[in-house]
């Protein structure tokens, strides 16, 4: 079957399966964090690995936690930013897919434990990401043998991604990165147009549900600041980039426009459009998928 056939066929059944439960939105934070944990969310059980490793690191803005899967030799160290709309998700979420990522890649995957909105709002959660890649920069020679630095993330964490470049860039002096993977990140929190114009069908991201985790994560007079949407920043000097993103998800346009602009700003840039991928579609067992993943895979390791 076509990939996008089979996606768009997946699609359908994704939206009749959502329906059956509780939108984020109209929940809590603390009973949509419990049903995922529980397994009792649309997206089933979590898979956890017996590979991975936690451990607590010191840093400015005191302890973190970081998931880690570490490879005896690595090549380099990925600092992965998980998603979840500045209020949901975990380190723990995406083992399978980190486990992966390592082993395909032969990468050190550390993947950051940030505090969650409303509960610890803007700036905590950027702040978090900045001091662990500060702390990554300072550290990886003498833990990891290897100063070859990535960083990325899905979603919200695709924009933890960028703004903790720009903090590197403008509070430190600092372009350690030698690739970033933004996979659908949300770069405009003013709301792209696409965003505003998708209305309530659901896949995984809808307007209301992504304005619920804006309006959660950050005051409406910040929206303008490029530390909040860095759409609006000046993105010269950053590392090379692949944007991924699929044609039914709600952020299209701020990948596609965010691509546009870190190629405007003399960077390297790679956009990966993908016909009918919804919002989070390589998470899924698709040929969309595993087409998304393998050149994610082999932008790592070119980078």
């Amino acid at each position: 079957m076509d990939p996008s056939v089979e996606a768009i066929e997946f699609n359908r059944e994704l939206e009749r399966l959502l329906s059956e439960y509780p939108r984020v939105d109209t929940i809590s934070p603390s009973e949509a964090r419990s049903e995922r944990e529980a397994g009792r969310s649309a997206f089933g059980p979590l898979r956890l690995s017996e590979h991975a490793v936690e451990r607590t690191i010191e840093t400015g803005v005191g302890d973190l936690r970081l998931r880690c899967f570490l490879p005896d030799s690595p090549r380099g160290v990925y600092l992965h930013i998980h998603g979840g709309g500045w209020v949901l998700g975990g380190i723990h979420h995406q083992d399978p897919r980190l486990q992966r990522l390592s082993e395909t890649c032969d990468l050190a995957v550390l993947s950051v434990d940030y505090r969650l909105a409303p509960e610890c709002p803007y700036p905590a959660t950027p702040d978090d990401c900045e001091a662990a890649a500060l702390w990554l920069v300072e550290n990886a020679g003498d833990e990891f043998g290897t100063e070859r630095l990535l960083i990325g993330g899905e979603s919200a964490g695709a924009h933890l991604s960028v703004v903790t470049l720009l903090r590197l860039r403008d509070r430190h002096g600092l372009t350690p990165f030698a690739g970033a993977n933004l996979v659908y990140g949300a770069y405009d929190l003013r709301l792209s147009q696409s965003c505003r114009a998708w209305g309530e069908r659901l896949l995984v991201l809808n307007t209301p549900i992504t304005e619920y985790f804006v309006r959660s994560f950050v005051p409406a007079d910040r929206l303008e600041d490029p530390d909040v949407s860095p759409i609006l920043a000046d993105l010269a000097g950053l590392p090379p980039a692949l944007f991924t993103v699929g044609t039914e998800d709600p952020l299209f346009d701020d990948t596609q426009l965010m691509f546009e602009r870190w190629k405007a700003a003399g960077n390297k840039a790679e956009l990966a459009v993908y016909q009918g991928g919804a919002h989070g579609f390589d998470a899924f067992p698709i040929a969309l998928a595993e087409e998304a993943l393998t050149r994610m895979y082999d932008f790592l390791a070119r980078c």
